[in-house]
C-alpha cells in the first residue's frame, strides 16, 4: 500500500471508530417532540410510544401521537393512533396500550376539563399501530366519579387483568388529604371492569400538593388544599406488586414519581414516601419528569423508565429514558442529560 495513503486510511478508521461508539450512547431527550403522558411497551418485536394529544389531533385525523422505534433511542413517527369515537370529547389524555391474544387494546381517559369530567374508555386493532376503533365501552361509571383519568391496564402471573387509574377523593380523612389518587379493579374482560373498586394509594405527604385555595366546579367546592397522585405504573418485582405513580402539580418542577408496595395487587398497598423516591428533576436542567412507564429494554435484561420531562422553555414534554435500579432502599432513577450507553 502507497505509505501516502496510510494516514487517511487512519483517519477513516478512527471517524468509523468514532461513529460506532456514538451509536452505542444516548443522551436524553431521545424524541424532542412534545409526547406527554407516555406509554412504551414492547409490541411484536418494536418499542411503540402513545402520547397524549389533548384537544389536538394529528395530521391524519387521528387521536394520540404513535411512534415506534427498534432500540428504545431511535424513534420514527407513525401519525396518530385512535380513530375518534362518536362522542365529541374535547381533550384526549394519557393512551396506555397493551396486547392479549393477538388483539392491542389502547385505554385512554376522554372527557371535558371545563366541566372536571373524564372517563375511559378502550380503543382495538388487529396491529400494534393501530388505527384502534372504539369499543363503545365506558370502563368506569361516570356517574360513580366523575373524573377517571391515566388508565394502566396489569396482568398477574396467574393471567388476571386488573386496571389500575387515577381519580378524585373529594374528602379529607385522618390518614389522606382531598385531592386525586389511586384506585383498581379487576378486569372481567378487556373492555369491562368489575364491581369491587379498591383505593390503592392516596395522597398523605405535602409533596403531592396540586394547588392551594382550588375552586372546583364538580364539587361546587373550594378546597383549602388539593393534592395529587396519577399516572399509575405497576410491576411486579421479587413477588411483590409495585404502583409507580407520579405526583404534585404537573405544570411545574416540583412533579416527580414515587411508589407504593403490596403483596396483592388489589393491595392494600403502602409505603407511599414522603417525597419522590424514584424520580425528581434537577434544578435547573430536568424539569417536572413524570407520565412514567417502565419497559425492559432490547436484550431482556435492564429495566427503564421512560417518561416525559419538560423542555427548558416548559413549552414541550420531552420523551427521556433512564436506567432503573432496584435498590435496598427501593426503586431509583437517576435523570441524566449527558450521553449513556445505549439500552
Amino acid at each position: 500500500m502507497d505509505k501516502k495513503l496510510i494516514p487517511f486510511f487512519t483517519l477513516l478508521f478512527a471517524v468509523w471508530l468514532l461513529a460506532g461508539c456514538a451509536t452505542r450512547n444516548y443522551t436524553n431527550p431521545v424524541c424532542a417532540m412534545n409526547i406527554p403522558d407516555p406509554s412504551v411497551k414492547e409490541l411484536a418485536g418494536q418499542y411503540y410510544v402513545f402520547g397524549t394529544t389533548g384537544d389536538s389531533r394529528m395530521p391524519d385525523g387521528r387521536i394520540f401521537s404513535l411512534f415506534r422505534s427498534p432500540d428504545l433511542v431511535h424513534w420514527t413517527p407513525l401519525g396518530g393512533a385512535l380513530v375518534p369515537p362518536s362522542v365529541d370529547y374535547q381533550q384526549y389524555w394519557a393512551p396506555e396500550v397493551t396486547e392479549r391474544d393477538g388483539k392491542y387494546y389502547l385505554y385512554y381517559a376522554a372527557g371535558y376539563p371545563d366541566r372536571e369530567h373524564f372517563v375511559i374508555r378502550v380503543g382495538i386493532s388487529e396491529h400494534p399501530a393501530g388505527p384502534y376503533i372504539d369499543s363503545g365501552s365506558i370502563l368506569q361509571d361516570s356517574e360513580t366519579n366523575r373524573f377517571t383519568i391515566d388508565p394502566y391496564p396489569f396482568r398477574d402471573d396467574d393471567g388476571q387483568w386488573y386496571l389500575y387509574y387515577a381519580c378524585d377523593f373529594p374528602f379529607d380523612s385522618p390518614v389522606a388529604h382531598a385531592g386525586t389518587g389511586i384506585a383498581a379493579d379487576r378486569l372481567v374482560d378487556m373492555t369491562h371492569l368489575g364491581s369491587d373498586r379498591r383505593v390503592i394509594v392516596r395522597p398523605s405527604h405535602d409533596w403531592t400538593l396540586y394547588e392551594t385555595n382550588r375552586w372546583m366546579d364538580a364539587f361546587q367546592q373550594r378546597f383549602a388544599a388539593w393534592h395529587t397522585m396519577e399516572a399509575p405504573c405497576v410491576v411486579k418485582h421479587d413477588g411483590k406488586y409495585f404502583c409507580f405513580y407520579s405526583g404534585a402539580n404537573w405544570q411545574t418542577s416540583r412533579y416527580g414519581v414515587d411508589y407504593a408496595v403490596s403483596d396483592n395487587p388489589l393491595g392494600p398497598f403502602t409505603g407511599a414516601g414522603d417525597h419522590a423516591r424514584v424520580l425528581q428533576g434537577i434544578a435547573g436542567k430536568v424539569r417536572g419528569p413524570g407520565g412514567a412507564t417502565i419497559v425492559t429494554g432490547p436484550h431482556g435484561k435492564t429495566q427503564y423508565m421512560v417518561y416525559h420531562a419538560w423542555n427548558q422553555a416548559m413549552t414541550e414534554r420531552q420523551l427521556c429514558i433512564d436506567r432503573l435500579e432496584w435498590t435496598p432502599e427501593g426503586p431509583r432513577v437517576t435523570p441524566t442529560i449527558t450521553p449513556q450507553p445505549s439500552p
